[in-house]
């Protein structure tokens, strides 16, 4: 019996000596479904599963991995898009989604108290009746977890103007790699002393695991106002977007889609977009009625200043539905126009859109594929689609190469290799391009503070693993280290 297996087996029998019979699952059908975040291209079958309940479950099961040293990953609904959830093959794999409890609502203190499973919108729709919601709304809002949001300080249409994750957690319960329970900030608006929750949230599950969050809620605008804007191509519709952000109008959100992604959406949900429109904004403003009809005014000035030839203002909640249905349902639907798909998630700055844009289609025409572009315009926060048929030979491979030549261009822009959706396991090869050595390594002695022995969610966000008894390898801007693996398919971290 390898050095692996022997521990795998030592901690199956712990854990099914402490925790419910049905929260361990050794069985290899049921192991096989957990083998994949929502980035299906990378796929891992974990050693052992345990679904967790409560933060003693999830406490008993890190501290058994730690006695052994066995890596553990945790795991929400399964939503994230980089591969940060991805399973270790010799390790365990801990299921949040059962752990999913409202505890405490406070509307006049504006917080909630949450357990890490619970829905991102079940918050909002659990506080809409006192006038109150959370902000953050991943796309995946509908499905995706608390947990996972924290981990990946996870973003959305209206964080432009809200924040990130990481702006609506006033506090964290935490049961760190090596067993113990900490709790990190305070349920008042700020804490003294080092910004350890900021640390934590966007961390990736790297320093451990979160099973209580306390997050900020906020009042109900008393209005909004969302229009439709239809324009010949992306290079007005981006023009569009900085003039809005540039007469200092900072609306809930501005989201953009071209030719492409329309296409989609009008095969799936029939949205009826702007019939010739080479790109479509959705612009939502909110606040006070007063300042809000000043602003909508403004900004479809500006739409049409840089040829908007189509504007629908929605008159009520029906009518902005109808004008959402088709940029929520965009990504799905690319499946009507492409059998596969890479969903990539790179940043630039907003005024360079026009530019990167015409770039990215150059580089999709050189590489054969197609690029659909739905994406957060008013950050800069791009969702390239590279589209492609897996059963085409080679055009697997240049959808990769197309995708991370995207990434190069957003850098080559001043821009960052992921805005919301993480490092992961996808873009771990990419960290040497943005960061030095030195940052690095500075990364890498905070998560070391946290987890010297590098058992929690090992192989994510850091290109190779150094440091604290991991491996030490030099990394460069070429390495694939998404997985690495042993010729027995097993990863080497």
């Amino acid at each position: 019996m390898s050095d692996a297996s022997g521990s795998i087996a030592a901690v199956t029998e712990r854990l099914r000596s402490t925790l419910p019979s049905d929260a361990v699952i050794t069985d290899p059908t049921r192991r096989a479904a957990y083998d994949c975040d929502g980035l299906l291209h990378y796929r891992v079958t974990p050693a052992v599963v345990v679904l967790a309940r409560d933060t003693d479950q999830v406490q008993a099961a890190v501290q058994a991995c730690m006695t052994h040293g066995l890596p553990f990953v945790a795991r929400g609904s399964g939503t994230g898009l980089s591969g940060g959830a991805l399973p270790h093959a010799d390790g365990v794999l801990i299921v949040m989604s059962g752990f999913r409890e409202i505890r405490e609502v406070s509307a006049r203190d504006q917080r909630a108290v949450v357990d890490p499973g619970v829905i991102n919108l079940q918050i909002s729709q659990r506080t809409r009746p006192d006038g109150y919601y959370f902000a953050p709304d991943p796309s995946s809002q509908q499905i995706c977890t608390i947990g996972g949001n924290v981990a990946e300080n996870s973003g959305g249409a209206h964080c432009l103007k809200y924040g990130f994750t990481a702006a609506h957690v006033l506090s964290l319960d935490v049961v760190t790699p090596d067993g113990d329970r900490f709790a990190f900030g305070t349920r008042a608006p700020d804490a003294p002393g080092y910004d350890v929750l900021g640390a934590f949230v966007g961390s990736e599950g790297t320093l451990g695991i979160a099973t209580s969050a306390t997050v900020r809620l906020l009042r109900t605008p008393e209005t909004v106002q969302t229009f439709l804007a239809g324009f010949a191509d992306t290079d007005a519709a981006g023009a569009a977007v900085s003039a809005i952000i540039g007469a200092g109008i900072v609306p809930a959100a501005i989201e953009m889609m071209d030719a492409l992604a329309i296409e989609a959406a009008e095969a799936a949900v029939a949205c009826n977009y702007p019939a010739g429109a080479g790109a479509v904004l959705v612009v939502e403003l909110d606040g006070p009625g007063a300042e809000v009809d000043s602003e909508l005014a403004a900004a479809e000035q500006h739409c049409r200043e840089h040829g908007a030839f189509e504007i629908r203002i929605a008159a009520d909640d029906q009518e902005r539905q109808a004008i959402w249905r088709g940029r929520k349902s965009a990504f799905a639907a690319v499946g009507r126009i492409s059998p596969d798909y890479i969903v990539q998630d790179g940043v630039i700055p907003r005024t360079a859109l026009p530019e990167v844009l015409r770039r990215m289609k150059q580089l999709a025409d050189d590489g054969g594929v197609r690029v659909a572009n739905v994406f957060h315009a008013g950050d800069g926060n791009l969702h390239p689609l590279v589209l492609f048929d897996d059963a085409v030979p080679g055009q697997a491979d240049a959808a990769e190469e197309t995708s991370g030549a995207i990434i190069d261009l957003c850098l080559e822009h001043g821009g960052s290799i992921t805005g919301e959706h993480g490092v992961g396991s996808d873009k771990a090869k990419h960290m040497p391009k943005m960061f030095t050595e030195d940052d690095l390594d500075t990364m890498q002695r905070i998560r070391c503070a946290f987890d010297p022995t590098g058992i929690s969610n090992p192989g994510k966000v850091f290109p190779t693993p150094r440091l604290c008894g991991e491996v030490p390898r030099r990394h460069s801007a070429s390495d694939d280290s998404r997985t690495p693996t042993t010729t027995a398919g097993v990863e080497i971290f």
